[in-house]
């Protein structure tokens, strides 16, 4: 079976069955093994800009390891195995199906007037503190992680599984996870997780900039403000701290005509990011659809477009 075929019937079964809780999912296997081995390497080795180092390339490489020894493992038995590994693994990478029901627990909840469950479905998709948000400070933290999560959740490791399979994709998802594990500005992560971060950075670079690209044609497609998106991600994309969440952020502001960003708390501490999009409407409930809508749509354009490079490229040279 192709790597192409593969990809699409991994995308197909995470759409269907998405993110079951009492599967043993190789993303939480990975952040397990971070958080087993922080306080060993912090033991062993002298400051903890060492440790995080040692610590996010071990867990780096024994993923791959693993990963690699599986697919050529289930090969050996038979090659239609090694196939089904092989969609296992890239599906385990894709996180399509699991940020849209997730977010759409929270427009339920806003929909039948409950804040409480609204904050409690934040919560579940975000880190920043939750319990003082009203209806529309809710709106805007899903749509925040819609966007990022279109990124760093389904683009980014559809990308690297066009480039290189299963592995590609579960090296990514070792690097994305150590950054959700460590990649903090804390006291306890600020020099151990300096590396997570600055990893996870590099690996999500070009996959965040082709999803601000993207999602505007997303927003034409969906009768959304395609030019007001295309507008905002050229003039905030650069604004948000981070050098790759906000090119989806403001790209999904300004297709939703929201505004994004502003003041959060994360552990009782204030965080005042720069707004991203103008409040050219109110951030109700349905954003979040649309957001989701976004989502999907983008995804699927960025799938056309890295299956279609790879079938250009076996055609002229036989990859």
């Amino acid at each position: 079976m192709s790597l192409e075929c593969e990809i699409l019937i991994a995308v197909a079964l995470d759409l269907i069955v998405g993110d079951p809780r009492w599967f043993p999912h190789p993303v939480r296997l990975m952040g397990q093994l971070a958080i087993g081995l922080e306080p060993r390497f912090r033991a062993v080795i002298e400051g903890p800009s060492g440790a995080g180092v040692v610590s996010a390339l071990t867990v780096i490489a024994t993923t791959v390891i693993c990963a690699g020894a599986l697919v050529v493992s289930f090969r050996s038995i038979h090659p239609v195995a090694g196939d089904l590994m092989s969609i296992f693994l890239i599906y385990s990478g894709v996180a399509a199906r699991d940020m849209v029901d997730h977010s759409s627990k929270v427009y339920e909840a806003l929909k039948e007037g409950s804040i409480e469950g609204a904050r409690r479905g934040v919560a579940m998709i975000c880190g920043r503190d939750t319990d003082q948000l009203d209806d529309a400070g809710c709106v805007r933290a899903t749509i925040e992680s819609v966007a990022e999560n279109a990124a760093d959740g389904v683009i980014s490791p559809l990308f690297y599984a066009a480039i290189g399979g299963p592995i590609a994709i579960m090296a990514y998802k070792a690097v994305n996870t150590l950054d959700s594990t460590f990649g903090y500005k804390n006291q306890t992560y600020r020099e151990f997780g300096w590396f997570s971060a600055r990893l996870d950075d590099l690996a999500n670079f070009i996959p965040a900039r082709l999803t601000g690209i993207l999602i505007p044609l997303a927003a034409f497609i969906l009768g959304l403000n395609a030019v007001q998106s295309y507008r905002i991600f050229a003039r905030d994309r650069l604004r948000h701290p981070s050098p790759n969440a906000g090119q989806a952020e403001a790209a999904m502001a300004g297709a939703l005509g929201i505004q994004l960003g502003g003041l959060s708390y994360y552990g009782g501490e204030p965080s005042n990011k720069p707004t991203l999009g103008e409040p050219l409407t109110a951030p109700k409930p349905e954003r979040i659809r649309d957001a989701n809508r976004l989502l999907l749509v983008t995804s699927g354009l960025a799938l056309a477009l890295f299956l279609g490079i790879r079938f250009a490229l076996r055609r002229e040279f036989g990859f």
